[in-house]
């Protein structure tokens, strides 16, 4: 006599199809064990360059950092050369140097603009133009300086409508930036050396309303003359 077949219950059910399924997904790993080893090892590396990297910046941070200290009186004292060269028997390593070796750090990035100060004030604008472009810190006041420097450096070559262009610029990075009075002065001279006397008077008239405190609003009366 045949036995009566046994009703399988939804408990049986369910837990049958998690016994397939974890045999699924294993077979499945089994077969691809190792692009599955692979990628992990990959995301490792990844993972280990990421910290190596982070680690190297922080170190670079505090290797220009310190150096940067140690050459900075120089500045301070308009000895420009040695600032740049730097001082090998006072163990003084130059601006120029630091850059090379530190320079994708934030505070080579500072010295690159220390640096290219440096090299403006000795005449050597060529070379203060490439530095202030090569500028690429994440601090806007250094941001707005390296156009304003560029800006100076075009404008001293009778390009005024481009120099104008790298004032305003500058002038637009932070709203609170205490320069900015300055950069749009100088904007709005550089505009009226072209003609564009319209131009350079908005300028002017926002310095007049918005900058009331500022050194440039002493100045603003003659050039708004000018701008008539």
């Amino acid at each position: 006599m045949l036995e009566a077949r046994k009703k399988i219950t939804k408990k049986e059910m369910k837990e049958d199809k998690l016994v397939t399924t974890y045999y699924k997904v294993h077979d499945f790993f089994m077969e691809n064990q190792a692009k599955f080893l692979i990628g992990f090892g990959v995301v490792a590396v990844i993972v280990v360059a990421v910290i190596l990297y982070s680690n190297k910046v922080s170190n670079d941070n505090k290797a220009a950092s310190a150096l940067v200290a140690k050459v900075t009186p120089f500045l301070e004292s308009g000895s420009y050369k040695e600032a740049i060269d730097g001082v090998p028997a006072q163990n003084i390593t130059g601006l120029k140097k630091i850059v090379d070796e530190y320079g994708s750090s934030e505070e080579g990035e500072l010295a690159k603009m220390l640096l290219a100060n440096a090299y403006s004030i000795t005449g050597k604008t060529d070379e203060a133009y490439e530095m202030y472009d090569d500028y690429s810190g994440s601090n806007v006041l250094l941001q707005a300086s390296a156009l304003a420097g560029k800006a100076g450096i075009i404008e001293a070559k009778k390009e005024y409508e481009e120099a104008a262009s790298l004032y305003q610029k500058a002038a637009k990075l932070d709203k609170v930036n205490p320069s900015n009075p300055e950069y749009l002065l100088k904007a709005g001279i550089a505009l009226l050396k072209v003609g564009k006397k319209d131009d350079a008077k908005e300028l002017f008239e926002s310095i007049k309303k918005d900058y009331v405190n500022a050194v440039p609003y002493m100045e603003l009366e003659k050039y708004l003359v000018q701008a008539e």
